[in-house]
This record gives structure tokens, C-alpha cells and sequence, in this order.
């Protein structure tokens, strides 16, 4: 007996046409005959944003000077980090727009350590993203003088839960984790490991770095304590845009902020001597606002607000399962692996596949018509992430079908394994 025969285009088209996140793909800027999917690395740039850009540059900077303070840039960290708070549902008191993510989870993790409610040892995963495990080991070694605690997992695929649970059993302490891997997309069960960090004296620091803007997250509901995150994603914050720190407010009373710079202080520009910090989430604020990158990032927070987060989710689920589905039936018999868990709510919103070839396989991709930009993660991981804000599930079919053609046909061979700076 054949196999059914699936119509996938018909599948795509239908699928497109009921999407009720449609017309938000007009509100991006979109480079001509190129499909993008790398929304999980940088996100696209919204319209308005330029215009938004120009007015800060050439009427308040260049026009209003100084004033421009007073008349429009001090409260644009709070304007920002309230949109933010809305979004992860937390009081604008807990959460902060500003700075990088590594020097936000430099902040917390030290303050943290410092506060002794929780045993004196920093605790990641082998799955966590390179440069926070970097900050914590820097940390443990300026502080500790001892390495930082690592729980390694078999594979890439997914946290081995009974394996974590056990380190936090054994090693109780100060845990940081990425809610959504950013090399297979696995996304872990938050509220299950918060509860279980909470009863056996620990904390999790939750990096939302591959999560925020297109998963359901609500910070209280999810008993979650402190989170970190970076907006240039899914949100949309364009290149460098700022990170954000969210502290419940009963972990914010017993902390210190670490860098202790002048606009974390209660009265910044009455300039005293001595340090007196703020009494709210702004007390983790160090130097002066990066105002250009606020009023880039403004705009992308708006339009997820507008879309909704519920409905977001839900199309980024419909298009990693498609996309699943078509990697399954028409790439794995031509040698590509699915590095990504097949349950949806397991997973972000990017789908890992993986071949020898990958970084060849990249370059096809990126040449060919319309050019394919993925995201290549060394030595053999291709990403392909979905932004359910401006992706189409016809996007994904000419994906595979790009993709189903260069390895049949291994028209990657034709292509060097010379590599840029940034892959």
C-alpha cells in the first residue's frame, strides 16, 4: 500500500490565508527575494523605527540638545521596561530595560551570591549559552575561588530532568538555565523547576534570551524569581538593542546591586558622595540609558503587545510542527538529522536540524533564489527560526524545498568552507 501523498503547498497557502497574524508582516521591512530565518538571532526591523531613529538624531539631539532630557529621554527606560513588564506579566517595580545581557546576569548572580540565603555555589547545564556560563565562571573564580558546577547531559537534544534534579538535591545553590536551548530549541518545564529549586534551597536565574516574544511567559504564575534576557530577537529591538533584569520584589530587598553606578542611585542628580540605592528595580541601574537603542526597541514591544502573546505562541507551535513534519518526511532520507524535541511544548521556536555539511549547506542556501538566510551553529547545526510576526508557512515549504534540492542534487559541494567573522 503507497504512502498517503501530503499536498503540502495546498497546507502552506490554506494555512497563510487563516493566519490572523497576517497583516502584521506588512509592518516589517522586508529585503527583496530573501526569505529570513534567523529571527532567533536578529530580528527584522519594524517600520517606523528609522523615522522614530531620525526624529531622536536630528530634532532632539541635534536640535533640543540637553533639553532633550528633560523634555524626552528620562523616563524612556521606564516607558520601555513597563511594555516589557506587561508582556512577562510583573509589576514595572521588578523589571529593568538597560545595559547587556551579560552584564545583567553578571549583576544578579553576584548579588545573589552575596546575599548568603542560598548556599555559596554558582550551578549551570551543558546546554546553557556559552557566554553565561563564562560570567558565572568568572564569578565563581573571583569569589569562590572553585569552579562553577556544571550538570552534563548525553546530548544537545533535551535537559535530562531526573539528572538536574539531582545536582539541585546534591549541590543546592544559585542555578542559571536557558529557558528555550539555543542550540535545539528545548524548552524547559519553568514552573516544575522553579518549585523544585524553591523547596530544596535554591535559585534559578532564567535566561529568556530564546523565549521572550514567542513564548507564553507569565514570571509570576511560573513562581520564577529572577530572569534575564536580551530584546534584539524576537522582539525586535534591532543590533545591540538593550537587555532587561526582572527581580522579584521579595529576592529585590535583600540584594545589592554589585555596580553601583550613579543612575541606580535614589536621587542621581543631586550628586552626593555617598551611595544611597533606589528602593525599586532601579537601584540595578548602573551608567546612562542607551537612549538611541530604547527608541528602537519601542517599537517591536508595541507590535507584540498588539498582536498578543497567546496567539503568537500558538502560531510559532503550527509552524515548528509543520516545519518538523517537512524535515521528517523530506530531509532526514537525504541525510539531514532533527536536533530538536518532536513534542511542541517542548520547544521554542526554532527548529535545529544538522549535517556534515551544514556550513556548505548555509552557503547554498544564502546564494541561491530567493536567498535562504538560516542561522549556522558550529560544527553541524543549522537553525531555523520562526518569528510568527512576519514568517509565512509558504516561506517554510520553499525552505525545504531549497533545501530537499541542494542535498539531492549536492549542489553544496560547489561552495568553500572558508567562513566571515559572524555565521
Amino acid at each position: 500500500m503507497k504512502p498517503l501523498m501530503i499536498d503540502w503547498k495546498s497546507k502552506a497557502l490554506e494555512w497563510d490565508l487563516e493566519d490572523p497574524l497576517a497583516s502584521f508582516r506588512e509592518r516589517f521591512i522586508h529585503p527583496p527575494e530573501t526569505i529570513y530565518l534567523d529571527g532567533n538571532s536578529l530580528g527584522k526591523l519594524p517600520h517606523g523605527v528609522a523615522r522614530d531613529l531620525e526624529e531622536t538624531i536630528q530634532k532632539q539631539w541635534g536640535q533640543k540638545l540637553i533639553r532633550s532630557w528633560n523634555d524626552h529621554w528620562f523616563g524612556l527606560s521606564n516607558r520601555v521596561s513597563k511594555k516589557l513588564a506587561e508582556l512577562l506579566r510583573v509589576t514595572p517595580t521588578e523589571l529593568i530595560v538597560g545595559e547587556s545581557t551579560s552584564v545583567r546576569l553578571f549583576q544578579i548572580a553576584q548579588a545573589l551570591a552575596h546575599t548568603k540565603c542560598f548556599p555559596s555555589r554558582l550551578v549551570t547545564d551543558s546546554l546553557n549559552f556559552p557566554t553565561d556560563s563564562y560570567i558565572l565562571d568568572a564569578i565563581s573564580k573571583q569569589t569562590y575561588d572553585a569552579p562553577t558546577v556544571r550538570v552534563n547531559y548525553k546530548d544537545t537534544l533535551r535537559a535530562d530532568l531526573n539528572a538536574l534534579k539531582s545536582k539541585i538535591d546534591s549541590h543546592p545553590g544559585i542555578y542559571c538555565l536557558s529557558l528555550v536551548s539555543y542550540q535545539s530549541g528545548y524548552a524547559y518545564p519553568i514552573k516544575q523547576l522553579n518549585r523544585y529549586a524553591a523547596a530544596n534551597n535554591s535559585l534559578i536565574i532564567w535566561d529568556l534570551s530564546h523565549a521572550v516574544g514567542v513564548l507564553d511567559i507569565d514570571l509570576k504564575e511560573t513562581e520564577t524569581k529572577a530572569a534575564i534576557g536580551c530584546t534584539y530577537k524576537y522582539l525586535n529591538g534591532g543590533p545591540g538593542a538593550p537587555a532587561f533584569l526582572y527581580v522579584d520584589a521579595h529576592i529585590l530587598k535583600q540584594i545589592e546591586n554589585p555596580i553601583a553606578g550613579w543612575f541606580g542611585h535614589a536621587r542621581p542628580f543631586n550628586f552626593e558622595s555617598e551611595y544611597q540605592p533606589a528602593s525599586t528595580i532601579q537601584k540595578m541601574a548602573v551608567g546612562t540609558p542607551s537612549i538611541l537603542s530604547l527608541v528602537a526597541l519601542e517599537k517591536g514591544l508595541e507590535l507584540t503587545l498588539e498582536a498578543g502573546i497567546s496567539k503568537i505562541r500558538h502560531k510559532s507551535v503550527l509552524q515548528s510542527t509543520f516545519l518538523y513534519e517537512l524535515v521528517t518526511a523530506r530531509l532526514e532520507p537525504l541525510g539531514i538529522a532533527i536536533e530538536s524535541p518532536p513534542e511542541s511544548d517542548q520547544r521554542g521556536s526554532h527548529i535545529s536540524i544538522s549535517h556534515p555539511e551544514a556550513w556548505r549547506i548555509t552557503k547554498a542556501l544564502q546564494k541561491g533564489t530567493p536567498s535562504i538566510i538560516p542561522d549556522f551553529r558550529p560544527d553541524r547545526f543549522i537553525r531555523l527560526g520562526i518569528a510568527p510576526l512576519y514568517t509565512r508557512f509558504s516561506d517554510l515549504l520553499i525552505v525545504i524545498d531549497r533545501l530537499e534540492y541542494i542535498l539531492s542534487t549536492k549542489e553544496y559541494l560547489q561552495f568553500t568552507l572558508e567562513k566571515p567573522h559572524v555565521t
